[in-house]
Order: structure tokens, then C-alpha cells, then sequence
């Protein structure tokens, strides 16, 4: 299992550096593709509580470090609004749950039945985004949903969602390769007998 995590974790440095190419979809209200939360969405229901835990650990805290700015002390003049962020840490909880969302239909997955996990992948991502952002309007001290926002969380979902295929496919080929068991072989036989 070691192997396959530390081969997860380069897959997933490599998204943090890709993600900055991934193009905004201006048509679809803006509405982006989350490769980072896919691949860790996708991995995480691929390995135990522990495994998928210290995957959200990691991921949270390389997301916080690429976007969040901590509160700047200085004049308060000059910086009059510094709580309109979220604090460094928020994200590795949001991995968290979206990584437990995908942890309640592990047991169908390792029955081979990957297309729950590929529907429940949108799920996910859609409930990181809305919970995402009813922090942010709690910290901003207002709602901050819109009917463009909802249309751009329900997009970047099903975006996110339709590519969660190829990272199954590649993450079935690590699994191979490392002898990690990713399924129940004998349930999947059990039927034929």
C-alpha cells in the first residue's frame, strides 16, 4: 500500500503544478475543473480511513498554501478587511469530508461496481464547493449565493465528474502495478458458481 500512496501523492504534485493550465469555461458561468479534488476525490475511495485521511491532510495543506493569504497586521487604514478570506488549514477538513463521501460507497467499489463511485464523485465535489462557500459567506458576515454561483458549482461539478473515468483507468493501472488490491476478487466471481 505504500507504494501506491506515494505514487498517488506524485500524481497529485503533478496536478497542483497542472492545474494552473486548466482553462476557465467562460460559457459554462465560469465553471472550472478541479483536477486536485478529482484525483484525491477519486484515490480516496481507493484507500482505508488512515490512508484517505493522510491524503486529505496533504491535500489540504498544499491547496492552503497556494491560495490562502493570512491576515496581514499592519495599518488598519490600509488593510480594513482582513477576515474576507478563509485561515490557513480550512481546506484539509473539506478533503476530508469529501474524501468520507467517498469512503460510504467503498464497499461497491471494491466489488468492482465503479460507476456508484463515478456518479458520487460529482456529489463530492459538489458538496466540497457549497460547503466551501457557505464558510466563506459565514466569514464575510454575508451570503454570497447567487443563482450564477449555484450555476457554476453545478457545472464545475459534472465538468469534474465526467473525467473521473481516466483517473480510475490510471488508478486500477498503479494498483496493478504496485500489487495493491484495489477489489474483492472473490465477490466478483461468487455469482458464477
Amino acid at each position: 500500500m505504500i507504494r501506491y500512496l506515494l505514487a498517488i501523492f506524485v500524481i497529485l504534485l503533478a496536478s497542483f503544478v497542472l492545474r494552473q493550465f486548466v482553462p476557465v469555461f467562460p460559457e459554462f458561468y465560469h465553471a472550472r475543473f478541479f483536477l486536485v479534488l478529482l484525483i484525491f476525490i477519486c484515490a480516496a475511495v481507493t484507500l482505508d480511513a488512515i490512508g484517505m485521511l493522510l491524503l486529505s491532510f496533504v491535500c489540504g495543506l498544499l491547496w492552503d498554501a497556494q491560495h490562502t493569504i493570512l491576515p496581514v497586521v499592519g495599518d488598519p487604514e490600509i488593510y480594513t478587511d482582513t477576515a474576507a478570506t478563509l485561515k490557513f488549514g480550512y481546506s484539509i477538513f473539506l478533503f476530508a469530508i469529501a474524501g468520507f463521501v467517498m469512503q460510504g460507497v467503498r464497499p461497491l467499489f471494491k466489488e468492482g461496481k465503479w460507476q456508484a463511485s463515478f456518479l458520487v464523485t460529482g456529489v463530492a465535489v459538489f458538496l466540497y464547493l457549497v460547503i466551501e462557500l457557505m464558510l466563506l459567506s459565514f466569514v464575510r458576515g454575508r451570503v454570497v449565493l447567487t443563482g450564477d454561483t449555484l450555476r457554476f458549482i453545478f457545472f464545475s461539478s459534472v465538468l469534474t465528474m465526467l473525467f473521473s473515468p481516466f483517473v480510475f483507468l490510471l488508478l486500477f493501472k498503479l494498483a496493478k502495478t504496485f500489487r495493491y488490491e484495489i477489489r474483492i476478487k472473490g465477490l466478483r466471481h461468487r455469482g458464477h458458481h
